[in-house]
């Protein structure tokens, strides 16, 4: 069943965008904004977008590139960080959006580190460098769930869902609606809108 996926980039990454438009073979209605709006009042701009094309929209696919990080500040990431906002605000108008991070290949490096042996369970784990020097706190926060009460997040203890593109590109419906479904899984009640 095709969702209404809604995509969140950086002029930068526009190609990505368009590749997902025009060459991926997926089944979803596509709710992205393909020409700015015209005004330079940033409020009415992102009015716009929330109800437009956020409100009626099931995930949100956030592409994560080298022009993503929160150190950027605020006035370089506004527009993705409130897109990511209204996609996750669960109220009157807007229904949260599942949270689909999709890695461009330049930042596979940046964000998968490799394994670690766990001084707390003798486990091994994955180590994911999500933070705030490769992407926005509204992603990192709702990926890293705080209160965590484990040595390591597993998938059930995040609520946004993060892939590789070459992986995403494979099988993208298989994604999207993982992240489909994490909007009622048990994790979407310790959500934060606004970290």
């Amino acid at each position: 069943m095709g969702r209404k996926c809604f995509i969140s980039f950086k002029t930068e990454d526009e190609d990505f965008k368009k590749n997902i438009q025009n060459n991926l073979d997926i089944d979803m209605i596509d709710k992205s904004l393909d020409e700015a709006i015209d005004s330079d009042d940033e409020d009415y701009i992102l009015q716009k977008i929330r109800d437009d094309y956020l409100s009626d929209s099931t995930v949100t696919i956030h592409l994560i590139g080298t022009r993503s990080a929160e150190n950027l500040g605020y006035e370089e990431q506004r527009y993705i960080k409130r897109e990511l906002q209204a996609s996750l605000y669960n109220g009157e108008g807007n229904t949260r959006s599942g949270i689909l991070g999709v890695l461009l290949p330049s930042m596979y490096d940046v964000i998968y580190k490799g394994n670690y042996d766990c001084s707390i369970c003798g486990g091994n784990h994955n180590l994911v460098s999500i933070n705030d020097s490769t992407t926005v706190k509204e992603f990192t926060i709702n990926y890293y769930i705080p209160d965590n009460d484990k040595c390591a997040w597993r998938e059930e203890d995040r609520y946004c869902v993060l892939i590789k593109w070459d992986d995403f590109c494979n099988d993208p419906e298989e994604y999207i609606e993982k992240a489909y479904k994490k909007r009622t899984d048990e994790i979407s009640k310790k959500v934060t809108v606004y970290p």
